[in-house]
């Protein structure tokens, strides 16, 4: 499989643009995650890109129906278990097990939360955000109250991470990758 196919089967069931957005945030924060770990970067970022691909036109069935949808592209079972596992607890019962999976666990709701108060910064995006600023929006439950704090607290204690640690690293790999996300956003 390639990122071809992958955005092709992403497109084919997601229709909205914040989702897509939402995928390319992912795909773009997990090749950031696996350059810094020494990983795949294109393995990571496809499991990123495709993590949500059930959940706009399947969203009772969320991580159930993704497995049949990346049947499709062929997709590697390494793939489908770490797709369906950023929903555990959740929506699944599949377990993060491996460092790429509780990265993207933690990380989901996370570039949502960040992608929503760099929104509402004067600057509009996420290259001026600290740590700071995020860390009163995370405390504010009425902002973007549809990101879990829980789960980001979970997904942090999960990797054994301080909160502020994985505030600040997936701050700056939403940073690094602001531009490229708003790029592939152009095209597609």
């Amino acid at each position: 499989m390639n990122r071809e196919e992958a955005v092709k089967l992403l497109k084919k069931y997601n229709n909205e643009e914040f989702h897509i957005r939402h995928a390319v945030t992912v795909e773009q924060v997990m090749k950031y995650f696996a350059k810094e770990n020494g990983e795949d970067e294109e393995f990571w970022g496809l499991v990123g890109l495709l993590h949500d691909v059930d959940y706009e036109k399947y969203p009772d069935e969320h991580c159930k129906k993704a497995p049949e949808l990346l049947a499709e592209i062929s997709a590697s079972p390494e793939m489908v278990h770490a797709i369906c596992s950023h929903g555990y607890g959740i929506c699944s019962d599949v377990k993060p097990e491996h460092e790429m999976e509780k990265i993207l666990f933690a990380v989901d709701e996370l570039t949502g939360l960040i992608w929503a108060a760099a929104k509402m910064r004067p600057s509009q995006s996420t290259k001026d955000m600290e740590v700071s600023s995020l860390k009163k929006k995370f405390k504010d439950k009425k902002f973007a109250a549809g990101c879990s704090r829980d789960t980001i607290s979970k997904g942090a204690e999960q990797l054994g991470w301080e909160l502020n640690d994985l505030f600040e690293k997936t701050i700056l790999a939403m940073r690094e990758s602001e531009d490229k996300i708003e790029e592939e956003m152009k095209v597609l």
